[in-house]
């Protein structure tokens, strides 16, 4: 069975295929841009089957601007006589696949991109301007040319989608950071026109990629602004100037002097803000995985902690993670009993948590194989009615007396 006659715009989407695949590495003058897809012309007796269709597919290849790109080759057919048809189509070169793909505009800029990032962070101190030379110890210029290289590969589609302005902006941070690896300063006080924290946060994948492979440090060498914890004061002793509730840095909460008797850590806001005063405890919020944080407390870490989350696998990974961080710590609320009374407000957990819990007790594990045995299920936190937490909670507070 003869294979169908490749059309011009078939061809036209296998090029497109092929750029998009490729042009990364074409960017940095790697890989073999080269295309070569044999057309299938049509025998004599297909042509013969439809003359009108032969003769349109021949006139569209003869009509698409592509030169030597196409092979011609001659069939001698007894019927017809001597006629000159496509054969294949042969692209060299990353702009004619490119063009071609209708995606020349697009490879001139990332083309032009990425010989801006190589000449000036790639070669060699005397093609550099304004930087000093400093490169990582027992590094030679090849290999941090070569790590400049596959940042810029590995960017390539983020390069391209950059407005003109970003891409200025991002050469100049670059530049920046470079001059001044360690500088500690906050987002908001880099001297970049246009650079703000916003600006950052868009493109900061990009950024660190790429100053990674320029300077080989993993950091940006900024200052991030310090991690805030939410915390209650349930007993007024403990509240400092009278202030309640309230969101501080870490640093600020280690050097507080109290000793409470519970400190309950909650994973949802809501249940954090509607604890009523509690004699000798604080309420925290634990927010997710990054709970490991209040290891950093030393009045949490070596105190009582209560620990609340969802009934579910990331619900016992983060308490894992409280148990790796504080050394007394015990649960309310996730266990089979409360599960099982819940039953018609039980949802799918769409990403169950496949790692180890090594530091979680045995009815505790009970618990986890239990909810994926069920079908990975969730009891979410907030779903549990408030009054009968609250009498859990309360009572939990009360054992630790």
């Amino acid at each position: 069975m003869a294979r169908p006659w490749v059309t011009v715009e078939a061809a036209r989407r296998t090029a497109a295929t092929k750029y998009s695949r490729s042009f990364g590495e074409w960017s940095v003058g790697r890989g073999t841009a080269l295309m070569d897809v044999p057309l299938h012309p049509p025998t004599e007796s297909g042509a013969l089957a439809d003359q009108a269709a032969a003769i349109a597919w021949v006139t569209s290849w003869r009509n698409a601007g592509l030169d030597d790109s196409v092979v011609w080759t001659t069939r001698r057919w007894a019927s017809v006589g001597s006629q000159e048809i496509p054969d294949r189509l042969r692209l060299e070169g990353a702009a004619a696949i490119a063009g071609f793909a209708r995606k020349g505009s697009q490879w001139l800029q990332i083309r032009s991109r990425a010989d801006a990032l190589l000449t000036q962070f790639a070669p060699g101190p005397a093609a550099r301007t304004g930087v000093p030379d400093d490169p990582v110890a027992g590094e030679s210029t090849s290999d941090r040319g070569n790590r400049v290289a596959d940042a810029v590969q590995r960017s390539s589609r983020a390069l391209s989608d950059l407005a003109d302005i970003d891409f200025e902006r991002l050469l100049s941070v670059l530049l920046w950071l470079e001059a001044n690896p360690d500088s500690g300063l906050y987002i908001r006080q880099l001297p970049v026109r246009g650079v703000d924290t916003k600006w950052i946060s868009i493109h900061r994948v990009l950024v660190e990629r790429l100053f990674a492979a320029v300077t080989g440090h993993d950091s940006l060498g900024l200052a991030l602004p310090p991690a805030q914890v939410r915390i209650r004061f349930l007993d007024p002793e403990y509240a400092p100037g009278g202030l309640v509730d309230v969101a501080v840095p870490i640093t600020e909460l280690a050097d507080l002097h109290i000793q409470p008797r519970t400190v309950f850590v909650f994973e949802n806001l809501e249940s954090v803000v509607a604890m009523p005063p509690v004699p000798g405890a604080v309420v925290i919020h634990g927010s997710g995985y990054a709970v490991g944080r209040l290891s950093g407390i030393p009045w949490v870490s070596d105190g009582h902690v209560v620990y609340w989350g969802d009934l579910d696998s990331h619900g016992f990974g983060i308490l894992n993670r409280v148990r790796s961080s504080c050394s007394d710590v015990s649960v309310v609320l996730m266990d089979l009993e409360t599960l099982r009374a819940h039953r018609d407000l039980w949802v799918e957990e769409p990403s169950p948590n496949s790692g180890v819990f090594g530091y979680l007790l045995p009815d505790e594990l009970v618990v986890v194989a239990e909810l994926q045995r069920l079908g990975n299920v969730r009891l979410e936190q907030e779903r549990i009615g408030w009054a009968y937490a609250l009498t859990q909670l309360l009572q939990s507070a009360q054992k630790a007396r």
